[in-house]
């Protein structure tokens, strides 16, 4: 007699946009598990989950254009269901529900255990820290806060996902112990913004007290911080910072322009000299820091003096590290009233002349570190290279270590001392020190 076979479902995560999203994916994914669901980091599956970004107009092509992948997929019965989540479907659930209606649900950015229940799951408050990690096994994001209190007006992040929420340093510390057992050695600590960290639960900003109690982990040995707000910047962090060897001398802050006017119409609560002499700080307390920072051109009413104010501080201030978008003209947002006014053919022009001055700066300032000795994390092999990071580079977004593995071998995962030999604009090259 046949019996009926019952199939198996293997749920295939796909993820889109920043570390945040990355985090939450891992979340999902450890809560899976847990319920003994197969899952998958988008690899193939029968059962799809498509955690989307909403923040500027491409981000929100390139997730409209994958759930229409899906969906095609689905009707061509080559996966069997599909199911939406994260900061596009927390924005746009109602229009997405219209114009894509065979997805088979939606979800936003806080709709975890109702998206579990969908995939045959139930949410363990047991298991709040565990995650199933994507990342290579030597470094992990860590989410300290969610959400975001600034008024800026060109920003849509406070619409998808909500008000600025600090998770307590005791259930921080838990969950780095956690990963640290798994073999983690680099904790990235990501939050919409750092500088704001602990007002809520401390009634003071506590990122320094945080960093006190993520030293003390065993088995981390290096922490870095990304997306730190400008305005109210915890100074007391920067000690910690220069006495503590495992805070990585890096920072990223991203600052999007520097003429007073249009900082004014950004509503982003600093002026040019503030800015300038905030990062003056920083160099003094920390000479040996990385700054990372993120500019907007062709905001609303951006004049070419605008502009051109800003090329010459990028020039002056000689940053490490730099990326450059430009504005997107996003609903609901303060900067949505205004005339979105510079053509999109100006905006690239000026975003390309940003990058081509950045590029040179990047270039004089790794032409200085050939002869340097560094001690690197070797986060994987790629071709004839293996490929590692200083602690002034994070992954994905700054410079890379490149080591010859046809005539070195280095462990991957491993923290090595390597020479630099020779440099480019955006890499460097180097052998391990014996």
């Amino acid at each position: 007699m046949r019996t009926k076979s019952l199939k198996k479902n293997k749920i295939n995560v796909v993820t889109l946009g920043c570390s945040k999203n990355v985090y939450d994916s891992e979340v999902l994914m450890g809560q899976l598990r847990a319920n003994d669901k197969e899952v998958v980091h988008e690899k193939e599956g029968n059962v799809v989950v498509i955690n989307t970004c909403g923040f500027i107009a491409n981000a929100k092509e390139e997730s409209v254009n994958t759930i229409l992948e899906y969906v095609q997929k689905k009707e061509a019965g080559e996966v069997d269901k599909v199911f939406v989540t994260g900061c596009l479907s927390e924005r746009y659930k109602p229009d997405l529900e219209v114009e894509i209606p065979n997805v088979d649900e939606y979800f936003g950015t806080s709709d975890l255990p109702n998206l579990l229940k969908a995939l045959g799951a139930d949410y363990k408050h047991e298991l709040i820290g565990e995650r199933l990690t994507t990342t290579p096994k030597n470094y992990a994001y860590l989410k300290i806060a969610e959400g975001c209190d600034r008024p800026c007006s060109f920003c849509a992040i406070p619409l998808m996902r909500g008000k600025h929420k600090s998770k307590p340093i005791e259930a921080l510390v838990n969950e780095a112990e956690k990963l640290a057992a798994k073999g983690v050695k680099e904790l990235i600590l990501i939050a919409q913004d750092l500088t704001y960290y602990g007002l809520d639960l401390y009634k003071k900003r506590n990122l320094a007290e945080l960093l006190k109690q993520m030293v003390a982990v065993a088995g981390i040995e290096w922490i870095r911080l990304h997306y730190a707000f400008p305005t109210g910047f915890p100074m007391d962090v920067l000690e910690i910072m220069r006495r503590e060897p495992k805070v990585c001398n890096y920072i990223d802050i991203p600052l999007q322009h520097i003429a007073d006017p249009i900082l004014k119409s950004m509503r982003r609560g600093t002026t040019k000299a503030k800015t300038t002499k905030l990062l003056q700080d920083f160099r003094a307390a920390v000479p040996e820091m990385a700054i990372r920072t993120t500019l907007i051109v062709g905001y609303p009413g951006e004049t070419e003096e605008d502009f051109q104010t800003l090329k010459q501080w990028v020039i002056d201030m000689r940053f490490e590290r730099l990326g450059c978008f430009t504005y997107s003209h996003e609903e609901n947002t303060h900067a949505y009233n205004l005339v979105d006014n510079v053509p999109e053919e100006v905006k690239q022009q000026r975003a390309n002349e940003i990058m081509e001055v950045q590029s040179q700066i990047s270039w004089e300032l790794n032409q200085a570190r050939i002869g340097e000795t560094y001690r690197c994390i070797i986060d994987r092999k790629e071709g004839n290279h293996f490929v590692g990071r200083t602690e002034h580079d994070s992954p994905d977004v700054d410079n890379e270590v490149l080591i010859d593995a046809t005539k070195h071998y280095v462990k991957i995962g491993d923290f090595t001392t390597i020479k630099i030999t020779d440099a480019a604009d955006f890499d460097l090259y180097g052998e391990p020190v014996s």
